[in-house]
C-alpha cells in the first residue's frame, strides 16, 4: 500500500504517485535541483524529406508512424479553451488504432473534454496528467480514474518536462496556422488563437511531435512560435478550434455589485500602497474581479499620468486597451483570454509572446514572475494564515485548475481578490481544503468587507497608516461571513484514497486531493 509522509507545510502527502517515487515540499527556495535536462531522441536530416514536407495523410497515420503503442504519453496544450476541436479527433484516432492505457499531458482541460469519460472508462486513457476543470474533476473526485491526477502550474508543467519527471511519447500542438515544414504560428488563420507558448515545452521535449493543423500556408509561416526543426509530422484537418470558445464563463467582466467593489478595493490598495507608479508592472487575470480591477487601475492611472513598463497576459480587450492608449509599454502575452488579445499579438509589436519558459520555470535562471511590481489573483478558499487553494472547494470536490497561479505568487505583492462567501459558504478557512499556495507568499486579500494584509508585510502597514481603505485582519473578516452563513461549512467526506496530488512548481508535492465520498453512500 502507498505510504505518506507530512511534508514541510504540514500536510501528509503520497510517497509515490503513479508508481513513481516523489519528494514531499520542503518550504519554498528549499529545494535544489540537480543533474541535468531531459532531452529528445537525435534526429538526422536523412529521416526527414529533403523538400520539408512532413505532411501525412490522416491523424490515424501520423499516430501510426509515431508508433503510438499501449501506456505512451500523449501532451497537448490549451490554447483554445473550450473550444479545442482538435483533441477529440487524437483520441478517436488513437481508439481506431486499438491502444490502451494512454497518459493525456494536457496543459489543461475544459468542460468541452467531457466526452473523454467514456476513454477513461473504456481504457484507452488511463490517467490524466493535468489541471482538471468542471466534468473530468468531478470524475476524478469520484475516484473513478484509474491512475492519479498530477496537478501542476504552467510553469511546473514546463520545468516537469524539462527535468525529465514526465516524459512525452508523442506531442500533438494544435495550430492556427502551419506550413508542410512544421513551422506554426497561432496569430494567422481562421482559428488563430493567440501565443502558443503551453506548446513550447512540449515541441523541445518529447519524442515525437505532430502539428496538426486547418489552414496550411507556403513556406515560411511567419510569425511561427514553434518552429519546423523540432516537428516530426504535419497533418491537416478540417477544424482544429473554436476560437469564439477561448472567452468563456471565467473570463467575463463581473456585473456583481461585491464584486465590483473588490475590484474597486484592489486597485485603490495598489495606487495607495504606492506600488502604482511610473514604470511598474503588474499582472491580473482574466476572471471577473481581475478584469474590473484592470478597468479600476486603468482609470487610476490616467488620472495620475503614470505609465506601466510591462504587464503581464493572458492577454484581453482591457490589456490592449491599455497599451493602445500609452498606459504601457509592452504587454507580455503567454495567452490570448479574448480576440482582442489574438488580434493586438499579431498586429502590434509591442505585444509580445512568452512562454512558460520565459515567465514562469522555476529551474531556471530566474523568471518573469518576480520582476512584477504585483500580482491580482482568484482563489476557492483561504485560510487564517493565508495559504490558499485554487482547485477544490470546500465540498472537496476538484473542480479547477492551477494554471499560472503559483507561479505568479512570486511577484513582489501577491494579492488575492476572493468574495467573504459563495452560495452562503464561506472562503475563509481555520485551514483550506487543498494547499497550492503557502501564506508566506501571499501579501493581501480582498473582500468586498474588507482588505486584510499579512503580518510579514509591516511595511505595507506603515505605508498605508491613515488610509482610508477598510483594512481588517483575516480573522475578522472569517468570523463576520460565518455569522452571516451560520457557522463555517462542514468539512469534506473523503475516503482514503488519494485520487490526486498538487505539485509546488519546484515539482515537490504539497498537497493530496482525496477521493470524494457522496452523500449516502457507506
Amino acid at each position: 500500500m502507498m505510504g505518506t509522509i507530512e511534508n514541510a507545510a504540514g500536510r501528509r502527502v503520497p510517497t509515490e504517485v503513479n508508481g513513481k517515487p516523489v519528494v514531499p515540499y520542503q518550504g519554498v527556495g528549499c529545494y535544489m535541483p540537480t543533474g541535468r535536462h531531459a532531452a529528445p531522441p537525435i534526429r538526422s536530416c536523412a529521416q526527414y524529406p529533403a523538400d520539408g514536407n512532413k505532411v501525412a495523410p490522416s491523424l490515424v497515420e501520423a499516430l501510426r508512424r509515431a508508433g503510438l503503442a499501449d501506456g505512451m504519453v500523449i501532451s497537448s496544450h490549451h490554447h483554445f479553451r473550450d473550444g479545442d476541436l482538435l483533441m477529440p479527433q487524437v483520441f478517436a484516432a488513437a481508439a481506431e488504432l486499438g491502444v490502451r492505457d494512454l497518459v493525456w499531458f494536457p496543459s489543461a482541460t475544459f468542460p468541452c473534454h467531457e466526452s473523454f469519460i467514456a476513454y477513461l472508462e473504456s481504457g484507452l486513457i488511463h490517467h490524466i496528467e493535468g489541471s482538471l476543470n468542471g466534468p473530468l474533476g468531478r470524475y476524478a473526485s469520484q475516484g473513478k480514474m484509474a491512475g492519479q491526477a498530477v496537478l501542476r502550474s504552467h510553469g511546473g508543467r514546463y520545468r516537469a518536462l524539462q527535468d525529465g519527471d514526465v516524459h512525452v511519447d508523442i506531442a500533438v500542438i494544435a495550430a492556427p496556422a502551419a506550413d508542410a515544414f512544421g513551422n506554426c504560428s497561432g496569430v494567422l488563420g481562421r482559428a488563430a488563437c493567440g501565443p502558443l507558448g503551453f506548446a513550447l515545452a512540449d515541441a523541445q521535449y518529447a519524442d515525437h511531435v505532430i502539428v496538426v493543423t486547418d489552414t496550411l500556408v507556403p513556406f515560411p509561416c511567419v510569425p511561427w512560435h514553434i518552429q519546423g526543426n523540432l516537428v516530426d509530422q504535419v497533418v491537416l484537418v478540417e477544424r482544429v478550434g473554436d476560437p469564439d470558445r477561448i472567452v468563456s464563463g471565467t473570463t467575463r467582466l463581473t456585473r456583481s455589485s461585491d464584486q465590483l467593489l473588490i475590484a474597486e478595493y484592489a486597485a485603490r490598495f495598489v495606487r495607495d500602497a504606492g506600488i502604482m507608479r511610473p514604470g511598474f508592472s503588474f499582472q491580473a487575470g482574466a476572471g471577473g474581479i481581475s478584469l474590473a480591477f484592470t478597468i479600476f487601475l486603468g482609470q487610476m492611472m490616467r488620472e495620475a499620468g503614470v505609465k506601466a513598463r510591462f504587464i503581464r497576459g493572458g492577454s484581453t480587450r482591457y490589456l490592449v486597451e491599455l497599451l493602445e492608449t500609452g498606459l504601457t509599454d509592452y504587454i507580455l502575452d503567454g495567452q490570448s483570454f479574448d480576440l482582442e488579445g489574438v488580434r493586438s499579438l499579431r498586429d502590434n509589436p509591442a505585444h509580445l509572446a512568452t512562454s512558460p519558459f520565459t515567465s514562469y520555470n522555476y529551474h531556471g535562471k530566474g523568471n518573469f514572475a518576480s520582476l512584477l511590481d504585483c500580482v491580482v489573483l482568484g482563489a476557492t478558499e483561504v485560510d487564517v494564515d493565508f495559504n490558499a487553494n485554487v482547485v477544490t472547494h470546500s465540498d472537496g470536490l476538484l473542480l479547477h485548475g492551477i494554471g499560472g497561479w503559483q507561479d505568479a505568487l512570486f511577484a513582489r505583492c501577491t494579492i488575492l481578490t476572493v468574495p467573504s462567501f459563495r452560495d452562503r459558504v464561506p472562503i475563509i478557512r481555520d485551514r483550506v481544503t487543498t494547499l497550492c499556495g503557502p501564506g508566506e507568499l501571499v501579501d493581501v486579500v480582498v473582500t468586498e468587507r474588507g482588505i486584510a494584509i499579512n503580518p510579514r508585510r509591516q511595511d505595507l502597514f506603515a505605508v498605508l497608516a491613515g488610509s482610508s481603505l477598510p483594512l481588517r485582519s483575516l480573522q475578522e473578516l472569517k468570523s463576520e461571513a460565518e455569522a452571516i452563513c451560520g457557522g463555517p461549512p462542514a468539512l469534506p467526506r473523503t475516503g482514503e484514497r488519494t485520487i490526486g496530488v498538487v505539485s509546488w512548481v519546484d515539482g515537490t508535492i504539497l498537497d493530496r486531493v482525496q477521493q470524494v465520498i457522496a452523500e449516502g453512500s457507506k
